[in-house]
């Protein structure tokens, strides 16, 4: 069943995997996040600059990106189930993404792929006269952003689950062990963002942007050769089949028998094969549980199904099971979609706030696209106190092993999110009127030297620690609830959540400028492209009321599950 094998498909019976192989695997993530928040932090920038393309449809643009490379991930989660293991998946995805990273490089590059930069001074770039893109130029662009974006699908739901299967689940110590994993796993990706935001925006300062985007593909290979070099060391499960054809043979089965009663005297009883392994490779059995009582009808076992029963007709009981566990697991990460939607608009909105604003600390002049490295680097300060600070505390609380359950970290980090950007909100307000009051309003790429962008750290710092309570319990959640054979779809169900986010955001922010602004009446948008004549605040508080509406559902669902 769950059996863990070698490369080569053979049982593992040695002390292969554990912690040495895990670091292995944290290397491969740690470059996939320097790469995914590289070009989603100087992206938007890159187009606003080098392709002269507005703000708003660069940060769009960024947004799109940043969705489909999450919630492709489903993709990802289905071949590493049904057919080539989480190994092979991460191996092939880091390659296509290695690709797209080497061609955003080559247009940063090669002159040909990007317009004319003669002439092209910064009142020409803010007044809208510069040469802008050809349509191929863009379309270029946008096919290798994708490319990379497709690459990130495959790697994103298979990494943290991978690293998790080199724990031995017979071990005393495994829960305290994964755990433990899931906070390093989301410290190797703040480590990464970290040095996506200073470091990669340094050497773009320095070298422009060839070099920066060079060195994210250069990262990229390196991590690669790492993560090939642990192959000896992996333990591997195999696939188990493809989850979507079992889901689909379920839902057939239970519609054919629906109007079957329980008391029918065909009734033999519910479906299972005999033994202690279940008929899905790569799974145990699962106990019936009295959830969705429609989809039993799949299992229903009568007398003309026979000895040797069609699967689209009678599924065993634990195939059943997996189709109940994917739904009750369904509405507690489609809660974390706002949090998504508020971490989307802090990486391009309070880009923007942060360019009106001093970004000096002493005689250190800090660039702008380096401000979202603080919330990096409060999610590395918890993360690095969790276990000494936070876990004995809320332990003498709630008596819990772990100091809270993996939906009470959840819960926590959104009702965390919810006060970053209400107080984001109140900030912005405070800026806005800052500038008019000082004569800025139509200077908004000018910053105020009495006014110091580390006000912002505030917003940041919240919403880095409402990511590290959310995302790490949602991980942690996801991968021991879900069906063993169906781990790398149920991780993908964070990345989805992620993505969709990021769609929510383009959507909201697309709908916000469409009903509050009027180009014909002179009626500038909340997100006008001058922050200063736009009302950034009011959809700060729109989204802090989402989020309020968005916790009482989550709270509502939490309650109601049941862990396995």
């Amino acid at each position: 069943g769950t059996t863990p094998v070698n490369i080569r498909g053979k049982p593992i019976l040695s002390k292969t995997g554990g912690w040495i192989a895990a670091f292995f695997i944290f290397g491969n993530e740690m470059a996939e996040r320097m790469a995914y928040f590289g070009l989603s932090v100087n992206m938007v920038t890159f187009m606003f600059y080098v392709m002269h393309r507005p703000f708003s449809s660069s940060a769009n643009v960024v947004n799109n990106f940043l969705g489909i490379s999450q919630a492709s991930s489903v993709l990802g989660g289905f071949l590493a189930d049904a057919y080539l293991g989480r190994y092979w998946t991460i191996a092939i995805f880091t390659t296509i993404y290695l690709l797209g990273l080497t061609g955003v490089t080559l247009c940063a590059t090669m002159s040909i792929f990007v317009p004319n930069q003669a002439q092209c001074d910064q009142l020409s770039i803010l007044v809208g006269t510069c040469e802008p893109a050809k349509p191929w130029q863009m379309l270029y662009l946008y096919t290798v952003l994708y490319i990379t974006s497709f690459g990130a699908a495959g790697i994103r739901p298979c990494v943290s689950s991978f690293g998790a299967d080199q724990f031995d689940e017979s071990s005393r110590d495994y829960k305290a062990h994964l755990d433990r994993f899931f906070n390093f796993f989301y410290l190797s990706v703040t480590i990464g963002a970290v040095a996506a935001f200073t470091m990669v925006v340094y050497i773009q300062m320095k070298h422009g942007w060839a070099s920066a985007f060079g060195s994210l593909a250069i990262a990229m290979a390196i991590s690669n050769m790492i993560f090939f070099l642990g192959t000896p060391l992996y333990r591997h499960k195999l696939p188990g089949g493809s989850p979507l054809t079992r889901v689909a043979q379920v839902l057939v089965a239970a519609f054919r028998k629906r109007n079957v009663p329980f008391s029918s005297s065909d009734f033999i009883g519910l479906y299972e094969v005999p033994g202690k392994r279940s008929a899905i490779k790569g799974s145990g059995k699962i106990e019936h549980t009295d959830d969705f009582r429609w989809l039993d009808k799949a299992a229903l076992q009568l007398k003309e199904d026979g000895a040797d029963p069609n699967p689209w007709r009678l599924c065993t009981v634990t195939q059943v099971e997996e189709v109940k566990i994917l739904l009750k697991l369904l509405p507690i990460p489609a809660c974390t979609i706002m949090l998504s939607v508020i971490l989307t608009e802090f990486l391009t909105l309070s880009v923007q706030q942060a360019y009106t604003m001093n970004t000096h600390m002493g005689h250190l002049k800090l660039p702008v696209t380096c401000m979202p490295v603080f919330p990096a680097i409060s999610i590395f300060l918890i993360l690095a106190l969790y276990y000494s600070t936070f876990a004995p505390l809320s332990r003498c609380i709630t008596g819990h092993p772990q100091g809270a359950s993996q939906l009470q970290r959840v819960g926590l980090g959104l009702a965390i999110s919810i006060l970053s950007v209400a107080w984001a909100g109140v900030f912005e307000r405070y800026r806005r009127n800052y500038a008019i009051k000082h004569e800025y309003q139509a200077l908004f790429l000018s910053p105020m030297p009495n006014l110091s962008a580390y006000w912002l750290l505030i917003q940041y710092c919240l919403i880095g620690v409402a990511e590290v309570f959310c995302i790490v319990g949602l991980l942690e959640f996801l991968y021991q609830e879900a069906p063993d054979a169906m781990r790398s779809v149920g991780s993908a169900y964070a990345a989805v959540a992620g993505g969709l986010g990021c769609f929510v955001a383009t959507i909201l922010n697309n709908i916000v400028k469409s009903v509050t602004g009027n180009e014909a009446e002179g009626r500038p948008s909340w997100l006008s492209q001058n922050i200063n004549t736009g009302r950034f605040d009011y959809l700060y508080w729109l989204l802090a009321v989402l989020s309020m509406i968005n916790i009482c559902a989550f709270l509502f669902f939490a309650k109601r599950y049941k862990y396995r």
